[in-house]
């Protein structure tokens, strides 16, 4: 059995900010995340066509701003003019798509900690890992608590640990698919994330033994909380930063 990594984190870890309390990804919703006591967020991280890493989940950006076409084919000098708040409601219009620097740099300033997932343009999976693992490893230069770099794509995290091996990652899956405790094993990860419907008492016992942590998402009612904590797990991702008490 090989021996659980050193774990820093909190369990609780705020889903995109604040889950969907306040648009998604904008430094708004970590504002509000944070004044409900939570301590870890949960982000998703892209390149920009000039090389900016920036904060949006989808690969197109209709659903969360007022502009069309794929997210990762404009320049951040077009991307800064995007309204990121409106869709959410009229109380966050005008909320700005946010860069990876300047969360990193409230959360340092606030002494909380991220969990980055890579969230590539599909085609742009390695060179988006390298370019959000070497950003990270030089804004959290030098602190005690580094931030934990995640994807669904094997290829992003291969390429953050090549840029920056130091840095703690985990295998995000939504299913249990062949090989799967090999690749997190061949990327040298600390931690799988699933799907929290996933978990049961074999799959926690395998992990661990293969020296893994257990982190779910997206957790949102208390019976599934419940059962978590009864297995053991050590994270889970939430939308609802209103309901649980991070100190839980």
């Amino acid at each position: 059995m090989t021996a659980l990594p050193h774990w820093p984190y909190p369990r609780w870890i705020a889903h995109r900010g604040a889950g969907r309390l306040a648009p998604e990804n904008t430094l708004a919703a970590f504002r509000l995340g944070a004044a409900h006591g939570w301590r870890m967020f949960e982000c998703d991280a892209k390149l920009s066509s000039d090389g900016v890493v920036f904060l949006l989940h989808d690969a197109t950006l209709s659903r969360t701003t007022n502009g069309r076409g794929t997210a990762g084919e404009r320049a951040w000098s077009e991307l800064s003019q995007l309204d990121a708040g409106a869709w959410h409601s009229r109380q966050y219009a005008g909320e700005p798509l946010p860069t990876l620097e300047g969360l990193a740099r409230w959360c340092l300033a606030n002494r909380l900690h991220l969990n980055i997932e890579i969230k590539p343009t599909p085609g742009t999976e390695e060179a988006t890992g390298r370019a959000v693992a070497a950003l990270a490893a030089r804004l959290w230069h030098g602190q005690a608590v580094q931030p934990l770099l995640t994807s669904f794509q094997p290829l992003a995290l291969s390429g953050a640990q090549s840029a920056a091996p130091h840095l703690p990652r985990g295998l995000l899956l939504d299913k249990l698919h062949a090989g799967w405790l090999e690749t997190a094993g061949q990327l040298g990860c600390v931690a799988v994330v699933c799907n929290h419907a996933l978990w049961d008492e074999a799959l926690v016992q395998t992990a661990r033994q293969a020296g893994l942590r257990t982190l779910s998402y997206t957790v949102n009612d208390e019976w599934a909380a419940e059962r978590l904590i009864a297995l053991g797990t050590d994270g889970i991702i939430s939308d609802r930063v209103d309901l649980f008490s991070p100190a839980g």
